[in-house]
């Protein structure tokens, strides 16, 4: 009987340690899955407020290098405007200048013309 005794005691023991292990076991999975969980949550955040900030900063620079441009354009603009200006002043100068000539050679021609009639 001591036997069938110390069998069953035994039996019991293993099945309770193992029972035991399980949830020990159980626990820890428990716990790392917690662990791995806000590890996740941190990093995402991190990773969130990163993107943020760098897309307020490619914003802001954009938004300098639109300005930018936008200055030098005006300039350009501006040049293009005073250079025009000039061409034209030179070029009425020198039509004004053709036409004064134009009209004296002509007087000239009149006059000889004039002057071969009498």
């Amino acid at each position: 009987m001591n036997a069938r005794f110390l069998r069953l005691l035994s039996i019991v023991v293993v099945a309770l340690s193992t029972a035991l292990f399980a949830q020990d076991v159980k626990s820890d999975v428990s716990k790392t899955a917690q662990d791995t969980a806000s590890a996740t949550k941190k990093t995402t955040k991190k990773a969130a407020h990163s993107t943020e900030n760098a897309a307020k900063k490619t914003g802001e620079t954009t938004e300098d290098a639109a300005h930018k441009t936008g200055e030098a354009t005006k300039k350009g603009a501006q040049k293009t405007e005073d250079t025009t200006e000039s061409a034209a002043k030179k070029t009425g100068h020198e039509v004004k200048k053709g036409t004064k000539t134009a009209a004296k050679d002509t007087e000239k021609g009149a006059k000889k013309v004039e002057g071969a009639v009498k």
